[in-house]
């Protein structure tokens, strides 16, 4: 068996961020590792007129460098997503309305611009906030928001977006599951067999007994399946979009 303790997917600590990454962040961690998107990437100079073409085909506005991770990219998504809020200027405001107040909202803040609109992300740990802001809104004005696929509402007593704090944080189960996932998977694109990867997750002496109808052999090749599965078109689910329509993006169907 080949030591493989010093190559990048083998030590667990790389990926704890993973624990705290919100749906969005996770579909791009997946997506990034993709690759066909990754000579996309390449390709964007060398073919800049279908650059956004095939960003369309992967489901986003624009392409975004795979070599960030998702504490660093900003990567923007088509049409959009339910946890993005969208917030707008109150043209009639409440007397108690609250107002946009950009430094009072939690986290770590980034601004930029998603292709289409300002964008504003707010990180801290175990959350992430994500705000569509629209043209005119000012700090310190009234603000209305509104969620994708529901009515608009006024924001009172409260700074705006703090409600997404509170909406079905990542059980750490399942938030253990997606960090095995993407190590697993660094881990075969890397050439590692199964049993390497029993070991870089799980320890030497778990991998220790290893044997053919193991359930370690069976639980490692469940992520490693997940994983490819995830990254090929799985993470389309994560960030909420439509499955590919096979005759309008895949590069193998036949064109009528």
């Amino acid at each position: 068996m080949v030591d493989r303790s010093a190559e990048p997917w083998y030590p667990t600590a790389a990926y704890l961020y993973a624990l705290h990454l919100d749906d969005l962040a996770l579909a791009w961690e997946y997506l990034r590792r993709n690759p066909d998107y990754r000579l996309d990437w390449l390709r964007r100079y060398r073919r800049p007129q279908t650059a956004q073409g095939a960003a369309h085909r992967w489901g986003l506005r624009l392409l975004e460098d795979p070599a960030l991770d998702a504490r660093d990219a900003h990567p923007a998504w088509l049409p959009g997503h339910a946890a993005v809020v969208q917030l707008y200027p109150d043209a009639d405001p409440p007397q108690d309305t609250a107002t946009f107040a950009f430094w009072r909202i939690p986290g770590h803040k980034q601004l930029l611009h998603d292709g289409k609109g300002l964008a504003l992300i707010a990180r801290s740990p175990g959350r992430c906030l994500r705000f569509a802001l629209a043209p005119g809104l000012e700090d310190g004005m009234a603000v209305a928001y509104a969620h994708r696929g529901g009515a608009a509402a006024h924001a009172r007593r409260h700074t705006p977006g703090t409600a997404l704090a509170d909406a079905k944080p990542r059980p750490p189960p399942a938030a253990l599951l997606e960090l095995h996932t993407l190590q697993a998977l660094d881990a075969t694109l890397a050439g590692a067999s199964l049993r390497d990867v029993g070991e870089g997750l799980f320890g030497a002496d778990a991998a220790a007994d290893w044997y053919s109808d193991g359930g370690l052999r069976s639980k490692v090749r469940r992520l490693v399946r997940r994983g490819d599965a995830l990254m090929r078109s799985g993470y389309r689910r994560l960030a909420q979009l439509p499955p590919l329509e096979k005759g309008r993006f895949d590069a193998d169907a036949k064109r009528p």
